[in-house]
């Protein structure tokens, strides 16, 4: 048998085959060559440590309601479930994937998470993972039933060299609205390995917001799938990089229904030596049609070693609909640098003002006030 068809250390060790530069949406992401611990699925918890991450979450002033998932399993002595329809169980998912393949196989159980009716309070999700050349799985499901709303804060910590494979599948029902904003700042020795699948019924609203910084390797795979008609989704994201960091996001939106409506914006920023990576794909099926999707990506390099590779696709087959995609990449305006020094603002300051406000654009569409201050001060303590 040739040596590159033989499983590496770490195929065998998880049990599953891993993609690799020869598959396209993992050719910036070769995971059979950047995964080489030796993964193990036995480890220990630290309890003053768990206490210490879910007693620093950025969003604890912001909601009474809380589930922690520790090491993938439901940690109920820390949560705050009272209000919460939560059960625990097996939960299935039909989209085939390498990173949802990996999950099934580490923990097949998950946590179902309902929502009825109009739910004013957000609720705090956090995962936290522990251990050295540890791998954990952790599944979530949500339900927003017909016409129910609900906020989703979800937040990945950690301690360790290990690896947090999540998988987060929603199902928003008819007249039904989520907003989930997710910040990934796993430990920075971590690698986090994620995916979500988001299923829009009629006339839904969906949020999506991923704010990522952490983790020394992160790839991030998202499905939005229409599957009723007058659904909108925006989906944003930014990245904050610094170091070595590799963050690879690979969005998919499918519009399968017709008069839908579907806005992705991610701006990125990148320094020292990191490299971010944006794959978005969006599909018109041929009876979608009147279907508006928009996509952008917008990268700011803040030092001549890091990298961003941007990847926009759209695979329409429906002739009546408008649709369209851009990105750009560079380093800030000398112009308006210039600018706020001349009034006296140094130049630390004026370059930090800056970035900001160029995130800040995909923070602002957060309605709850409170949350958009969480994050925005996430983005000036990462800058900073």
């Amino acid at each position: 048998m040739s040596t590159a068809l033989q499983p590496t250390a770490a195929e065998q060790a998880l049990g599953v085959s891993l993609p690799s530069r020869r598959d396209e949406e993992w050719k910036w992401t070769d995971l059979k060559r950047m995964l080489t611990w030796p993964y193990r699925v036995s480890h220990t918890t630290d309890g003053k440590t768990v206490d210490r991450l879910v007693s620093a979450s950025p969003f604890a002033g912001v909601t009474t309601h809380r589930v922690v998932i520790l090491n993938g399993r439901l940690d109920e002595g820390r949560s705050k479930l009272k209000g919460l329809a939560i059960s625990v169980g097996a939960v299935s998912v039909d989209e085939a994937d390498p990173l949802i393949d990996l999950n099934g196989r580490l923990n097949p159980q998950g946590l179902t998470l309902s929502f009825e009716g109009q739910v004013d309070v957000p609720v705090e999700i956090i995962f936290v993972t522990t251990g050295d050349n540890a791998v954990v799985a952790s599944r979530l499901h949500v339900v927003v039933a017909d016409g129910a709303s609900a906020m989703l804060l979800e937040s990945h910590v950690g301690a360790g060299e290990y690896l947090h494979n999540p998988l987060v599948t929603c199902h928003l029902g008819k007249g039904a609205r989520l907003d989930r904003i997710k910040l990934e700042c796993e430990d920075g020795e971590a690698q986090h390995l994620a995916q979500s699948v988001i299923a829009l019924g009629k006339d839904a609203r969906l949020l999506d917001l991923t704010l990522t910084a952490g983790a020394q390797l992160s790839r991030q795979n998202g499905n939005v799938v229409f599957i009723g008609e007058n659904a909108s989704a925006r989906v944003n994201g930014s990245y904050l990089l610094k170091g070595k960091q590799h963050v690879d996001t690979r969005l998919l939106v499918d519009h399968r229904v017709p008069n839908c409506v579907s806005r992705e914006l991610f701006k990125c920023v990148m320094q020292d030596q990191s490299r971010g990576i944006f794959q978005g794909k969006v599909i018109v099926r041929p009876n979608a049609q009147k279907t508006d999707g928009k996509q952008s990506s917008h990268a700011l390099l803040l030092s001549e070693a890091a990298e961003f590779d941007a990847k926009p696709e759209l695979e329409i087959y429906a002739d009546d609909v408008v649709c369209g995609h851009g990105t750009t990449c560079g380093d800030l305006n000398p112009d308006h640098l210039f600018y706020l020094m001349s009034r006296g603002i140094p130049k630390a300051e004026a370059r930090a003002m800056l970035v900001e406000a160029f995130v800040a654009e995909v923070i602002d569409m957060v309605e709850n006030e409170a949350v958009r201050d969480v994050l925005l001060a996430q983005v000036r303590e990462r800058l900073a």
